[in-house]
C-alpha cells in the first residue's frame, strides 16, 4: 500500500508541476486513446500498480487543465496546494460524515467550517449550514427548505403529506435565473414553467419595479453574480418588500458571494444578507477539489426539519450532526479541504485570490476593447463577455481558441448576442497567463476575420 500511494503521489505531483505548461484541452488523438480504458470486463485480478500506471498514462493526457491558470470556462477554479493535500490525506482517512459518532473530527470540521463562511460572508451567525455537491444540491436545499417554512405556516407537513393538495407556492425568478435554480425547483416538485419570470436590465439584474405583489406564500430567488455578467440583483430593495410580505428570499451566489471578503466588491452585495437562504459553490471561488457547495439557511430548523432523517438505529445526539443538514447519508468529508483552504489562505489570502482575478478579467477585457473588440458588458466582478462581429465569426473564432490549447473560453447566447464568456477565477491564473491568452485570443480573432475577408474578396 506504502509503494502504491507513493507511486500515485509522484505520479499526481508530475501532473500538476506540468499543468502550466501543456495545452489547455487535451489533443484529439489523446481523447481517442480512452478507448483503451475500455474492452471486455477482467474475468481476473490486476496489478494495482499497472491499473495506476493505466489510468495515468492514458488517462491524464486526456484531461482538460481545469486547475491549470489558463482555463476561463463555466466559472471552475483550481485546487489550491493545501487543499489538494487534505483531499488526499480525508481519502486515505475514508470517513463517513453522517453522524459524529462515525467520524467526530470531520463533524467537529464542518462546525468550524460554518463558523469561519459564515463571517467570511457576512452572513447570520447561527444560521443552519449544509455541506453539499455544488450550487444545484444546495440551492435545492434551500429551496425545501423554504418548502417546509412557507407550507407549515399555511399549515400544512410536507415532509409527511406531500404536495398532493398542498397550499400553492408562488416562485418569482429573474429572467435570466441559473439552471440550477430551474433543477432544483423541478426536483422539488414546484415546477419550471409555473415561475413567474421578472424582466431584467441591460446587465441581467432583477428589476425590483416588475415585482408583482408578494404574499407569505412566495419565494424570490435572486442571484449575486449572473453567470454571463457577473451582475448582482438589487438585494436589499428586494428583501425589504419581500419580507414587509412575509415572503422568502433565496440567494443564488455560487460564485458571486464570495465577493463579501473584498471591501473593494462587498458593497455589491448589499442587502443580500437579509435573505433568508443562500447557496454557495467553493469548488469555483474556493479553489478546493471537486465537489463541494454550502447550503446557508437563517433559521436552521427549517433546513434541518426539509432534511429530516430518522431510525430506530440512528443515535440520538444533543449534537449538531451532520446529514441532518443536507439530502445525503453518506458523504464524503468535503469539510477538510475546506477547512485546509480557508486556513492556509486566511482572511487576507482568500481577499488577494477573488481581487487578482477580477483584475485580471479587467485587463481582458481592456485589451479586448483595445484590440477592436465588443466588450458587452460592465466588468464588475470576474466575468468578461466579448464579441468578435458577427454570430458565425465569434463561433467560428471560439472554436479556433479552444482548438489552438493556449486557452480555454467558451460561448453563450446572450440578450440576443453571440459572444465568448471569459471567467477568471483560479489560483493559478498569473499575469503572464493573462497576457498569453490575450495575445493569443487576438491573434487567432485577426487570423479568423482576414481568412473571413479574403475569402469574401475571392467571391
Amino acid at each position: 500500500m506504502k509503494k502504491l500511494l507513493s507511486e500515485a503521489a509522484d505520479r499526481a505531483a508530475r501532473y500538476v508541476t506540468e499543468i502550466g505548461n501543456r495545452r489547455v484541452a487535451p489533443l484529439p488523438e489523446d481523447v481517442r486513446r480512452l478507448e483503451a480504458l475500455g474492452g471486455p470486463l477482467p474475468l481476473l485480478p490486476s496489478d494495482p500498480a499497472a491499473v495506476l500506471a493505466l489510468l495515468d498514462d492514458i488517462g491524464s493526457p486526456a484531461t482538460v487543465a481545469t486547475a491549470g491558470g489558463r482555463y476561463f470556462g463555466f466559472v471552475i477554479g483550481g485546487a489550491l496546494p493545501a487543499a489538494l493535500a487534505a483531499n488526499w490525506l480525508a481519502g486515505a482517512w475514508d470517513q463517513n460524515t453522517s453522524l459524529r459518532v462515525m467520524s467526530p473530527v470531520t463533524a467537529k470540521m464542518e462546525e468550524i467550517v460554518m463558523s469561519w463562511m459564515l463571517d467570511l460572508l457576512a452572513l447570520p451567525s447561527g444560521s443552519g449550514v449544509g455541506f453539499v455537491t455544488g450550487t444545484t444540491m444546495a440551492n435545492f436545499s434551500c429551496l425545501a427548505a423554504a418548502r417546509t417554512a412557507l407550507l407549515k405556516q399555511a399549515g400544512w407537513n410536507v415532509e409527511e403529506d406531500g404536495l398532493f393538495g398542498a397550499p400553492p407556492i408562488r416562485v418569482m425568478v429573474g429572467e435570466e435565473v441559473h439552471i440550477s435554480v430551474l433543477k432544483a425547483l423541478s426536483l422539488l416538485g414546484l415546477g419550471r414553467s409555473r415561475l413567474t419570470r421578472i424582466p431584467v436590465d441591460s446587465q441581467g439584474r432583477m428589476r425590483p419595479e416588475a415585482l408583482p405583489p408578494l404574499d407569505d406564500r412566495t419565494v424570490v430567488c435572486l442571484q449575486a453574480g449572473n453567470v454571463n455578467t457577473g451582475a448582482f440583483d438589487p438585494a436589499g430593495e428586494i428583501c425589504a418588500r419581500a419580507h414587509e410580505a412575509g415572503a422568502w428570499v433565496h440567494v443564488d451566489g455560487a460564485f458571486g458571494l464570495w465577493a463579501a471578503v473584498s471591501p473593494r466588491y462587498a458593497p455589491l452585495l448589499n442587502g443580500a444578507g437579509e435573505a433568508d437562504s443562500w447557496a454557495i459553490d467553493c469548488h469555483k471561488w474556493l479553489n478546493v477539489p471537486y465537489d463541494s457547495g454550502i447550503a446557508v439557511v437563517r433559521e436552521p430548523q427549517h433546513l434541518r426539519t426539509a432534511m429530516t432523517l430518522s431510525a430506530a438505529y440512528l443515535p440520538a445526539s444533543e449534537f449538531r450532526e451532520p446529514s441532518r443538514y443536507s439530502p445525503e447519508g453518506s458523504r464524503r468529508a468535503r469539510s477538510v479541504e475546506l477547512w485546509a483552504a480557508i486556513r492556509s489562505l486566511g482572511r487576507s489570502g482568500l481577499r488577494e485570490m477573488i481581487e487578482r482575478n477580477c483584475r485580471a478579467a479587467q485587463v481582458f477585457a481592456g485589451n479586448l476593447r483595445k484590440a477592436g473588440f465588443t466588450i458587452l458588458n460592465d466588468v464588475v466582478l470576474n466575468q468578461v463577455l466579448v464579441s468578435f462581429g458577427t454570430p458565425e465569426e465569434t463561433r467560428r473564432i471560439i472554436a479556433e481558441i479552444q482548438s489552438d490549447g493556449t486557452c480555454w473560453c467558451g460561448g453563450t447566447q446572450w440578450q440576443g448576442h453571440t459572444a465568448m464568456r471569459i471567467s477568471v477565477s483560479c489560483w493559478a491564473t498569473t499575469d503572464e497567463d493573462v497576457e498569453r491568452s490575450v495575445e493569443a485570443i487576438v491573434r487567432i480573432a485577426n487570423a479568423v476575420k482576414a481568412a473571413g475577408q479574403s475569402h469574401q474578396e475571392c467571391h
